[in-house]
C-alpha cells in the first residue's frame, strides 16, 4: 500500500482522518497516518490513544495496551484515555492465564474507576465500570451492590444505560424475569433503540428463546434507520445461535454497504465474519473474496489471516 500523503497537513486534521479510518475499518491507512504524526509529535497523547484503538480492532492486545498506557502517561487526567486503557487491559486479561488475569484485575478496575471519577458524565466509562462490577468476583473488587450504585448515577443522564446495567445485575442473579423487563425498559428509554433491541436479542440467545431472539433482531433492524452497527450486532447474535443464517448474511452485507459503519464493528472484521458465514453456506469463492477484502484493509489482523487460510473452521 502506498504511503499516506499528509505532508504539510496539520496533525489535528490528520487525526480527524484517523477517526474516520476507525469507523470505516481502514486499519492500515490509519496506522500509517499515525506514524507520520508520531514521528513529528511523539508526545501526542491523542495519537497514541487512536493507535491503541486500531490495535484493539486488530486484536493486537499487547500493542494496544502499550499505546494506551503511553496516552495515559502523557495525559493522566483524560477520562476517555483511562477508559480505553481499561478496555485494552481487559481484552488482554481475557486471553492470559487465570493467575495473570487475577493480577491484572485490580489495575483494570482502577482504570475504570478513574475514568468514571474524572468525568462523572462519561456514560461509556460508567457502563463499562458497572459491567466490571457485575462480572468480577468480590475478591478483585466486583460486586452487584457497586453496580447498582453506578446505575443510580446513570439514572440522571443515561436512563437506557441504567436499565441495561440493572438487566445485567438481574441476569447475573438468575432473576430472568426482572432482567427481561430491564432490557425492555432500556429499549423504551433509548433515543436510538436499535442497539438496545440487540441486547435483548442477546439475552434471548443466552436463554435459548430462539423465536423471541429472531423477533428482537428484526425489531432492532427496523429501529436502525441509519443502517449502522446494530446490523452487525444482529448478525452476530444470529450466527452465534445458528439461526436464520440467510438473514445474518443479509445484515452483514447491508452493514458493509452502509456509510454509517462504527468503530465497534470494523469493516475488516465484518468481512471475515461474512467470509466464515459464506464458507459455512458452501460459497467458498465468495468467502475468499471477503477474506481478501479484510486483508486489504488490515494486513496485520491475525484473525483475518487465520480465517483466510483456514476458513473451514
Amino acid at each position: 500500500m502506498a504511503a499516506v500523503a499528509f505532508a504539510d497537513v496539520p496533525s489535528s486534521q490528520i487525526l480527524d482522518s484517523v477517526r474516520l479510518d476507525l469507523n470505516l475499518g481502514r486499519a492500515d491507512h490509519g496506522l500509517q497516518a499515525l506514524d507520520q504524526v508520531l514521528t513529528l509529535e511523539p508526545q501526542n497523547a491523542e495519537a497514541h490513544n487512536l493507535r491503541c484503538r486500531i490495535f484493539l480492532q486488530e486484536q493486537r492486545w499487547n500493542e494496544a495496551v502499550n499505546s494506551c498506557q503511553t496516552a495515559v502517561k502523557l495525559a493522566p487526567g483524560n477520562s476517555d484515555f483511562r477508559l480505553w486503557l481499561a478496555r485494552a487491559l481487559g481484552e488482554k486479561a481475557d486471553r492470559v492465564s487465570f493467575i495473570t488475569a487475577y493480577k491484572m484485575a485490580k489495575q483494570i478496575r482502577e482504570e475504570f474507576e478513574t475514568a468514571a471519577r474524572l468525568d462523572p458524565h462519561n456514560a461509556a466509562a460508567l457502563s463499562d465500570l458497572a459491567e466490571f462490577y457485575v462480572e468480577a468476583p468480590g475478591i478483585v473488587g466486583g460486586g452487584l451492590d457497586k453496580a447498582e450504585r453506578v446505575a443510580q448515577q446513570l439514572d440522571t443522564f443515561a436512563p437506557d444505560r441504567a436499565h441495561y446495567v440493572r438487566a445485567r445485575i438481574a441476569e447475573n442473579g438468575k432473576n430472568y424475569l426482572q432482567a427481561e423487563a430491564e432490557y425492555k425498559a432500556a429499549i423504551a428509554a433509548a433515543k436510538e433503540p436499535a442497539d438496545a433491541w440487540m441486547n435483548l436479542a442477546s439475552f434471548y440467545r443466552r436463554r435459548q428463546r430462539w423465536d423471541d431472539m429472531v423477533q428482537a433482531v428484526h425489531s432492532g433492524v427496523a429501529a436502525d434507520t441509519q443502517q449502522g452497527v446494530a446490523l452487525a450486532d444482529g448478525a452476530s447474535v444470529l450466527i452465534r445461535a445458528g439461526r436464520d443464517l440467510p438473514l445474518a448474511r443479509q445484515l452483514l452485507e447491508q452493514y458493509l454497504a452502509s456509510s454509517n459503519k462504527a468503530e465497534d464493528a470494523p469493516a475488516f472484521e465484518t468481512h471475515v465474519q461474512l467470509g466464515k458465514l459464506l464458507t459455512q453456506l458452501g460459497e467458498t469463492q465468495e468467502a475468499q473474496q471477503q477474506f481478501t477484502a479484510a486483508q486489504e484493509l488490515a494486513r496485520d489482523y491475525q484473525t483475518g489471516t487465520h480465517h483466510a487460510t483456514n476458513s473451514g473452521r
